[in-house]
């Protein structure tokens, strides 16, 4: 998908994904038809849809399921018509929220996040409300197994990255947005396909949370949402990783 928040790779981690597979397919499935819509609707010639499919197959999702994404976004088949739509706001403890979504009905969709913000002792604000104490990047991981630390250290640098990260886990690089595409393509001939990629919100700092049992639940009930495909924060989120 367009990226992974902290808080998805926690829960990930933790087994929700797992208990809520209808959910999951869902998120993804619009992805899907999103990216198809927007480009090709084939993987070879769109990286985003490429990705989306690699999500998809990650996490079990059926080739029917995929299929009918991909005619759905190309135009065969009718399906609900998906806007990308973003919403930021304040989240418990003042915690800033950007919320990225597909919906098929924004009035909706806002009314039904601003419950979710007031219900979590949060309050939904205006766009770019709390953007700019975001940065605005391009990110793209491979498995920690691709290469060795500096090796894909090197090669990021040499395709104009920004910076390469690793962990026990993966390589995450980041790039400039409108670099992302080059970069993107010059590693994937190298090392073959990323697991994921696509732009995101990196906060510009991140202290820990005031409220980390309030702020995990307020995260779950926006992941719950059908509608929400990533959620950004700028709080260190490695406390959450404790709440029950």
């Amino acid at each position: 998908m367009a990226g992974h928040s902290q808080f998805k790779n926690i829960m990930h981690r933790k087994g929700a994904q797992d208990r809520k597979r209808a959910s999951v397919f869902t998120k993804i499935g619009r992805e899907i038809q999103v990216a198809a819509r927007s480009g090709l609707p084939d993987p070879a010639a769109n990286p985003r849809l490429r990705t989306a499919i690699t999500a998809a197959r990650k996490a079990g999702m059926p080739k029917d399921n995929i299929d009918r994404a991909i005619a759905r976004g190309s135009g065969e088949g009718g399906g609900e018509a998906l806007e990308e739509l973003r919403y930021e706001g304040y989240g418990p403890g003042g915690v800033a929220v950007i919320v990225e979504v597909l919906s098929d009905n924004r009035n909706r969709t806002a009314a039904e996040l601003r419950t979710l913000f007031n219900k979590g002792n949060g309050t939904l604000g205006d766009t770019n409300a709390v953007s700019f104490l975001f940065d605005r990047c391009g990110e793209m991981t491979f498995d920690a197994t691709t290469a060795d630390a500096e090796t894909m250290f090197e090669a990021a640098a040499d395709a104009g990255a920004n910076d390469c990260q690793t962990s026990a886990t993966e390589h995450t690089i980041t790039t400039d947005p409108d670099a992302l595409s080059q970069v993107r393509e010059m590693l994937e001939t190298r090392f073959g396909e990323s697991t994921r990629s696509g732009l995101v919100w990196r906060a510009q700092s991140a202290e820990p949370p005031t409220e980390p049992e309030t702020l995990a639940r307020f995260l779950e009930s926006l992941d719950d949402h059908d509608d929400v495909q990533d959620v950004w924060v700028n709080t260190d989120l490695s406390a959450l990783e404790q709440v029950s």
